[in-house]
């Protein structure tokens, strides 16, 4: 899946080589909503949210009810992070990947982040 603002996704798939008996060969799928139906298709989101209130649609808007239900769930985790220096949130700038240890965490056991949708390059993994 591709966030925002190049929303889309990309699926790699196995599929059979003709007249290759059962010889399997990658091949990936992408679709992205801004070459697929303009660059209209993507509104920004305070103009998404405000035609949606305008109109009366609650039904991108969460409810109350979800959003304490959300602070029980993450005030806890907020505190044993302020309480434990090992445990200590890890900050990251807006638009990047999240915070260097996320990388260092993978590449302990040879794994790695895949970079999809890198600017609509649709290149997969």
């Amino acid at each position: 899946m591709c966030p925002q603002p190049d929303e889309g996704m990309h699926l790699r798939i196995d599929v059979k080589v003709p007249d290759q008996g059962l010889q399997l060969e990658p091949n990936d799928m992408a679709f992205h909503y801004g070459s697929g139906f303009g660059e209209q298709a993507n509104p920004e989101a305070y103009e998404r949210l405000l035609q949606d209130a305008l109109d009366g649609d609650a039904s991108l808007f969460i409810r109350a009810d979800h959003i304490e239900e959300a602070w029980r769930t993450v005030v806890p985790l907020i505190a044993y992070s302020d309480a434990s220096p090992t445990a200590a949130l890890r900050l990251y700038r807006p638009g990047t990947w999240g915070p260097d240890e996320s990388e260092d965490l993978l590449a302990q056991d040879g794994f790695g982040w895949q970079s999809l949708c890198a600017a609509h390059g649709d290149a997969v993994g």
